[in-house]
């Protein structure tokens, strides 16, 4: 079995990513910059941030966080988001979610410029993404995209499984799969049969949040399993998918931690210098 290492691939992207923000400074005389705004003091968001806020760094972006009380009012979020679609310094915005529930979140989404948003959540990204334009893809899906890519280059023809429906990640994978002419099915906690249909899959890619829930007996030999779930239990953080049996029987596997959450950071980083490049060709 091929553990699929997640932080050795994170550090080789960003790594290349150090190198063409030299060129992007050498060309432009400036470097591309993120900005995260951060609301309240939830700890796993306080985490997220720093460790964007420390690659951010590494690889030589202008990198700032905005932090607010957790009873900020909606509209000051929005003026800061106004204003920074206008300063020509920020090539990325983000804004950390969970938010609190006195914020609509589809308005701060909505409010971020599609030409910086970095997490892809805008209507106007989903929707490029969707029809196969150019467009910001979120971090997760296209960390998930870019393991995948490492153990199998050509993914054409391949039967991938989708666990979990969400905007985060289940949706936006179903496109990239698609766009490599996978055939592609979104499963999802309601689903009858999962298990049938998981013994079906060539990829599965499992997001839904129950913990250890894709069983050895659930993966055909020579599978490739990206599992993106993280889960608290009493023993410790597991994935979505049962590492000890699964690990038995597919080609390919992602450990938890140390799988997709360094990618995820990675792709944030790539998108903030793509979303530089794009603002600046026009």
């Amino acid at each position: 079995m091929n553990l699929i290492d997640g932080k050795k691939i994170a550090a080789e992207l960003k790594n290349k990513l150090k190198v063409e923000v030299d060129g992007i400074k050498k060309k432009f005389k400036k470097v591309p910059g993120l900005t995260v705004i951060l609301i309240g003091d939830l700890a796993p968001s306080q985490i997220y941030v720093k460790n964007k806020e420390k690659s951010a760094k590494e690889v030589g972006l202008n990198s700032e966080v905005i932090r607010y009380a957790n009873d900020v009012d909606e509209n000051t979020i929005l003026k800061k988001i106004n204003d920074l679609n206008e300063d020509k310094s920020v090539s990325g915005i983000l804004v950390q979610l969970p938010l609190p529930k006195h914020i609509n979140k589809k308005k701060v989404i909505e409010s971020i410029s599609p030409s910086k948003d970095v997490d892809g959540f805008h209507p106007m990204n989903v929707g490029n993404l969707s029809s196969g334009y150019e467009s910001s893809v979120p971090c997760t899906p296209l960390g998930c995209y870019l393991l995948l890519k490492k153990i199998e280059p050509n993914l054409s023809g391949k039967k991938a499984v989708i666990i979990g429906r969400s905007n985060l990640n289940g949706k936006p994978m179903a496109q990239l799969l698609l766009k490599e002419n996978c055939t592609v099915t979104i499963t999802h906690s309601k689903t009858k049969n999962l298990k049938s249909e998981c013994l079906l899959a060539d990829i599965i890619i499992a997001a839904v949040g129950i913990p250890q829930l894709v069983k050895g007996d659930w993966v055909k030999k020579d599978s490739i399993i990206i599992d993106v779930g993280i889960n608290k239990i009493d023993k410790g953080i597991v994935g979505d998918v049962d590492f000890d049996q699964v690990s038995k029987r597919a080609k390919a596997l992602t450990p938890v931690p140390g799988g997709v959450g360094p990618m995820t950071i990675a792709c944030l980083i790539k998108n903030t210098i793509d979303c530089f490049k794009r603002i600046n060709s026009n």
